[in-house]
């Protein structure tokens, strides 16, 4: 697993209460309990299974993570805050949905699209994992892919009637779903098929509305 970023290292201001592991100690247990994640999944994960992977005490897992749905939202954080703040300006929508997806921590991401595909079989029987991912991930990467597609319909690339809700979700839906299928995260070439051959073709669909009798 690649080392993980810098400026994406855990804590936010409803963690602080937490005990903390020293830095670089605690990307190491972050980024373990992503590997059991990956691998063995969420029913799987154990501290036990974390703490061995990364050679740590479990006792240390258990005072700064009360439960594994913590550890796994922290674990999230390395690799998705950088995705979840960007906002590209490349003048156009195609160029703005590629270079959002083809980021570090985005859709182009194995880590990412790995973690994605071990959690969507629980996430909808885990309440409050589904509430912690979105409240700290999903919630503003959306808020940032709608402003790409709130853009391109300022400069007249979708038009004014256009459903943002439905279109926003056309390239991750397509992403994950044929990662799940195949077992590996799609590449750039085909992350610029979806957007080419769906996502666009989607956009220029609302630009005309249908005829009246």
């Amino acid at each position: 697993m690649g080392t993980a970023r810098a400026s994406d290292t855990v804590g936010d201001a409803a963690h602080v209460s937490r005990p903390r592991v020293a830095g670089d100690r605690e990307v190491e247990i972050l980024e373990a309990a992503i590997e059991v994640l990956r691998e063995a999944g969420y029913d799987r994960l154990t501290f036990d299974a974390v703490a061995a992977a990364a050679r740590a005490s479990k006792a240390t897992l258990y005072r700064r993570w009360p439960h594994k749905r913590d550890l796994v939202i922290d674990a999230l954080g390395l690799f998705m805050n950088c995705a979840a703040e960007q906002d590209p300006d490349t003048g156009s929508l195609r160029g703005d949905l590629l270079a959002q997806a083809c980021a570090d921590g985005g859709l182009d991401d194995e880590v990412v699209i790995g973690t994605w595909s071990a959690l969507l079989p629980v996430i909808h029987r885990e309440a409050e994992l589904a509430s912690g991912i979105h409240e700290r991930f999903l919630a503003p990467k959306l808020a940032a892919t709608r402003s790409i597609f709130e853009n391109a319909r300022a400069r007249g690339e979708i038009g004014a009637d256009a459903d943002l809700e439905t279109l926003l979700m056309i390239l991750p839906s397509l992403s994950i779903h044929e990662a799940l299928l195949s077992g590996s995260r799609p590449g750039p070439d085909r992350i610029a098929e979806f957007v080419d051959t769906v996502v666009l073709p989607a956009c220029a669909a609302t630009l005309t509305p249908p005829s009246t009798r």
